[in-house]
């Protein structure tokens, strides 16, 4: 049985801070929402940057952030940049029923054993619950969720301000990546391309 897996987050909870709400709890600062928090809070036994085969885009609307979210294409050839957190396989469930507005408890346990035989698993049309896994790290599954259409089958949106710099700010944090190359990333990614160039996502990041 599984009992740790690599959550592996392409937006928001790359960012450590963020991520801690959905563990322990509470309301982020500038943010209309509580997150509930795990039935575990404890915070992750580790982090690591990593890059996954696919593509990002930005689609919806967020009522978090405004402008579009952040999803995963894993069959559409690209990279996407993101930070795989450490987690046991119950806190990953209650981190996928908070992303879907729910409360996380027992009944909210996810089925791990098709993600981990095919690879991808149709849990509802939700738009995090399909589940990806997308290679393994250190002998464990690289877990992530994402929408069960693809990255061409919906209409793009330009994911906000506050949201891309929330992104940067999490890849940024890894240590892996310098601005230029984070900026040069996200301004390409379908949704924010023709709407962030590198210099705007740049005067973001700031100094």
């Amino acid at each position: 049985m599984t009992t740790r897996v690599w959550y592996t987050s392409y937006g928001s909870n790359m960012h450590a801070d963020r991520l801690a709400y959905y563990l322990v709890g509470g309301c982020p600062p500038d943010a209309a929402r509580t997150y509930p928090g795990c039935r575990d809070p404890r915070l992750p036994a580790a982090s690591r940057p990593v890059e996954l085969r696919g593509s990002l885009y930005f689609a919806t609307e967020s009522p978090v952030w405004t402008g579009g979210r952040a999803f995963y294409d894993p069959d559409v050839p690209g990279r996407v940049l993101a930070r795989a957190h450490l987690v046991t396989a119950e806190q990953f469930s209650d981190i996928a029923a908070q992303e879907m507005y729910r409360e996380p408890g027992p009944g909210t346990d996810l089925d791990l054993t098709e993600v981990l035989r095919e690879g991808r698993s149709v849990q509802g049309e939700g738009r995090y619950e399909t589940l990806v896994c997308a290679g393994r790290l250190d002998g464990r599954p690289l877990l992530t969720f994402t929408a069960p259409w693809g990255m061409h089958d919906i209409a793009w949106n330009a994911p906000s301000a506050g949201y891309v710099r929330h992104l940067a700010a999490g890849l940024l944090a890894t240590g892996a990546w310098d601005a230029p190359t984070v900026a040069a990333y996200l301004s390409s990614c379908p949704g924010a391309s023709g709407h962030w160039t590198v210099r705007r996502i740049l005067d973001l990041i700031g100094p």
